[in-house]
């Protein structure tokens, strides 16, 4: 993918999170049934990286199960990121710290490194947003370079669709001002809210891209499962681990 395109393709993102961020995360204060199947991979990790944390849905979701530990969460938008700060935490065993970073930046594992080592780096709903498939493999090897022997790397990407309501989302790329000529398989403009007033870029990521994605990183698979939305596999979740060999 051109550099002129992936830059427009980030640009059309950080639009609609600047523009309807705080819209979006009230769309999301629930939690998806998958957060309870990726639990116990939790519960003995006590300093997780979230990155791409958003409001701090996760956060607010292990605050709720009693977790404690360090919790480091990064994104790029700072509204998303005041939310998150602003999370009345009733557990006193979260210590939670937050970075402004990008992750399409080649330099933001240089912003969490002094927080390292961590027990598990969790990525949801952040992989898909990521244009260019050399550009999603090159952030699954930097995920994968924070991760000790035997941690673990959790992603979800979404399963769009799968959903035939998400399926009549979809917009021309002439609206972004993009040529489809200048995108990869897989790329999509994906409408949201009344009128399909925002859109973003996201891209469809099966099992098995992500599995092979993975492995170029150096990663296992530990279990990979669907699950929430109406249908009841709207995202794909996967967990990894380093390669012994």
């Amino acid at each position: 993918m051109r550099p002129e395109t992936v830059a427009a393709l980030l640009a059309l993102n950080r639009q609609f999170y600047d523009q309807f961020g705080g819209e979006f995360a009230a769309t999301r204060r629930s939690h998806p049934p998958g957060y309870d199947r990726i639990l116990p991979y939790l519960r003995t990790a006590t300093n997780v990286l979230d990155l791409g944390c958003g409001s701090g849905r996760l956060l607010a979701y292990l605050a709720q199960r009693d977790w404690s530990g360090r919790y480091v969460g990064l994104d790029s938008s700072a509204p998303l990121l005041a939310e998150a700060a602003a999370l009345p935490l009733s557990h006193a065993e979260i210590q939670p710290r937050f970075i402004r970073a990008d992750l399409f930046e080649e330099s933001w594992p240089v912003a969490v490194g002094a927080d390292g080592p961590f027990d598990a780096v969790v990525s949801l709903a952040t992989l898909h947003h990521i244009p260019g498939a050399a550009n999603r493999a090159a952030f699954l090897r930097r995920c994968a370079s924070l991760l000790p022997p035997g941690r673990l790397l959790i992603l979800t990407t979404w399963q769009f669709l799968a959903s035939e309501r998400l399926r009549r989302r979809l917009a021309s790329w002439e609206r972004a001002g993009i040529k489809e000529s200048e995108l990869e398989p897989g790329d999509y403009l994906v409408g949201w809210g009344e009128g399909l007033a925002g859109a973003r870029y996201c891209e469809m990521i099966d099992e098995a891209a992500l599995i092979d994605m993975a492995a170029g990183a150096g990663l296992d698979v530990v279990e990979t499962f669907t699950s929430d939305g109406h249908e009841g596999r709207l995202n794909l979740y996967a967990v990894f681990t380093p390669a012994t060999s």
